[in-house]
This record gives C-alpha cells, sequence and structure tokens, in this order.
C-alpha cells in the first residue's frame, strides 16, 4: 500500500477510514449509505488525496484548507511546514465523539516520530481506537 498516497495531509489515516474501506465491502457503504442518508453510489471515498481534498461523500464544493494549503505550499504533510501547527488543524469537541479529526496533529506528530510506514503499520490504527474506545485515564 502506498501510505504517504493514503494518508491525507493533515495526518488521517484514510486506509483505516469506514468510507474508504466502504470501497471493497457491500455491507459498510449500506451502513455508511443508510447512516449519512446519501445515496450507496456516494458512501465510498478513494481517500484525500485521490479525491483532491473534497471527498464526495461530503458533498463539499471545494477542497478543505488544509489540502489547499499543501497543495500551495508543495508539502506532503502539513508537519512539513514551518507554521505547523496552525488553525486549519485546532481540534474542535463538535462531532468530537463521531469523527476523528481530532487525532490529526498526534498522527502527524508520530508519523514525525516514527516514520510514515511504521505508524501506518503500528500505530494508526490504534490511534483511532483509543481515541473513540478507551476511556480517559491520567496514567
Amino acid at each position: 500500500m502506498n501510505y504517504r498516497q493514503m494518508t491525507a495531509p493533515c495526518g488521517l489515516d484514510c486506509f483505516n477510514c469506514p468510507v474508504y474501506l466502504a470501497n471493497e465491502n457491500e455491507d459498510l457503504r449500506a451502513k455508511i449509505s443508510k447512516g449519512l442518508r446519501i445515496a450507496l453510489e456516494d458512501a465510498v471515498c478513494r481517500g484525500c488525496r485521490d479525491e483532491q481534498g473534497s471527498p464526495k461523500f461530503l458533498n463539499w464544493s471545494q477542497p478543505c484548507n488544509v489540502y489547499r494549503c499543501i497543495t500551495t505550499r508543495g508539502l506532503n504533510f502539513c508537519s512539513e511546514c514551518s507554521d505547523f501547527p496552525c488553525d486549519y488543524l485546532h481540534p474542535y469537541a463538535d462531532r468530537a465523539s463521531e469523527v476523528p479529526h481530532n487525532t490529526k496533529v498526534f498522527n502527524l506528530c508520530l508519523i514525525n516520530k516514527m516514520g510514515l510506514e511504521s505508524w501506518a503499520k503500528a500505530k494508526a490504527k490504534s490511534v483511532k481506537h483509543t481515541y473513540f474506545k478507551e476511556k480517559f485515564r491520567l496514567s
């Protein structure tokens, strides 16, 4: 797998995203279609980079700010930028329990520390699992 292509510039792991996985899983696609109230054929995504920062299932009229910024600056990931982290990566509480966007900066730091392929193979899935399934603890 081409992990650079399948990791969004902001650090989201497209290769673990249910909407990406729905490309090969009809049952998952049907669940996503029903849950998002979108047509079955729209309940898939090829990944941020292949969708040019504007996934069809979101029905956006233009790419997200992160994708536009990275494209303009000629970078692969936000963490390569001298302005990292910036407000385009700011975490929000709105829908935080439903979408993985608050994990972006953490993922980018892990990519820098571990390398893209090591992060993708050993850590990306567990970050998402911890974020959505584990209980908060101080130690």
